[in-house]
């Protein structure tokens, strides 16, 4: 078998020791006689999983204790609603930093609970950077400030923590969590998909501050009210169980690697290895602000854009899979998420240079 190089956006690469532990725990896992995905969630099989999960998780990114982390369903696009929904609290609406097409994603969501301020946005450099924080004009009766930390499609990536006094800030980092370090204290909540740096698609993150947990909205589903979910440990309703397994391996995986600062090292390498072969030549072009490149999504463009065809093509007869860009944007983009190893990302640039002799 042949494992290849895959740069999707998501779902994404998962660690290839996780795929094969999953393998073979398919059929039994740990001497239960069954598969981790025909357990009861309130079996003491699955129970032992999702508690071991759950401290990993908050190992992992150093969870104060008066946050919870829940695990949902629905993706970040589902919590685009559920964020409102509880966090309004009856002010009369939010503020949002727009620098994407996922900030545009929940700030039309959002609009359906209540007025919503974009306090900035990057629009008019074509989502290539991220406004300056003197810019913002925050409104300091605002329920909560939100951002979208890493813009998959744009490729913009906050390398700071926004200060936004005694509002909570929320953040979207379905693209970037487990990364690297994150002070989780500055934030009131933090949400993501699992299919990008995680595990499989299915599963979402909510990690909130306890003190945020009561402001529900009276016609909140009972599946989306965080202080419901938070008392029955995220099994208000059945769990994706699957997906929180495997993301349970993911985190074992990672505390393997030496945690989140060690990946932060990895991460960074990758991304400067791509970033440097980019801006080394004129044939290729990476349209995003050097201060605001994300490490884990890399979008970039041929000098002429006749050949993207032939590059795609010769990056999959070499293994490279996944590497046309997204539609709103066109042109390429590399995900060099967690499970990406540094070899992927040098095959991605030697193959980029030699296409370059070839067509230059």
């Amino acid at each position: 078998m042949t494992r290849v190089y895959n740069f999707s956006a998501g779902p994404a690469a998962l660690p290839e020791p996780v795929l094969r532990q999953a393998a073979e725990e398919m059929l039994d896992w740990h001497g239960a006689g069954m598969s981790v995905m025909e357990m009861s969630h309130r079996g003491p099989e699955f129970m032992s999983i999702h508690a071991q999960a759950q401290a990993d998780l908050r190992e992992l990114l150093g969870v104060p204790s008066n946050y919870r982390t829940l695990f949902m369903q629905g993706g970040a696009i589902a919590e685009n609603a559920i964020v409102p929904m509880n966090l309004m609290r009856g002010r009369a609406g939010a503020d949002y930093i727009d620098t994407g097409a996922w900030s545009q994603r929940s700030i039309a969501e959002a609009r359906k609970f209540g007025r919503i301020n974009v306090a900035a946005s990057s629009a008019a450099d074509g989502y290539t950077s991220i406004p300056p924080r003197e810019q913002w004009k925050l409104d300091p009766q605002a329920a909560y400030v939100h951002i979208c930390s890493n813009e998959t499609i744009g490729g913009v990536q906050y390398h700071w923590t926004p200060e936004v006094g005694e509002v909570p800030l929320v953040a979207d980092v379905s693209s970037d969590i487990l990364s690297r370090p994150l002070d989780v204290s500055r934030f009131g909540l933090l949400y993501g998909g699992a299919q990008k740096n995680i595990g499989p698609a299915g599963l979402t993150i909510v990690i909130v501050r306890e003190d945020l947990l009561d402001g529900a909205h009276p016609l909140t589903p009972d599946a989306f009210n965080y202080r419901l979910q938070a008392e029955a440990d995220s099994m208000l309703n059945t769990p994706p169980t699957y997906a929180i397994y495997v993301a349970g391996l993911v985190f074992q995986w990672l505390k393997a690697q030496g945690g989140l600062t060690a990946m932060a090292e990895r991460n960074r390498s990758k991304a400067a290895l791509l970033y440097d072969c980019l801006d080394a030549t004129a044939f290729y072009r990476a349209p995003v602000a050097r201060e605001c490149r994300s490490w884990m999504n890399v979008p970039f463009k041929l000098h002429d854009e006749r050949l993207d065809a032939a590059f795609l093509q010769g990056a999959e007869a070499a293994g490279l899979k996944q590497l046309k860009g997204h539609r709103m944007v066109g042109g390429m983009r590399a995900s060099i998420y967690n499970a990406m190893p540094i070899e992927g990302v040098r095959a991605l640039v030697a193959y980029m240079k030699d296409f370059e002799r070839r067509h230059g």
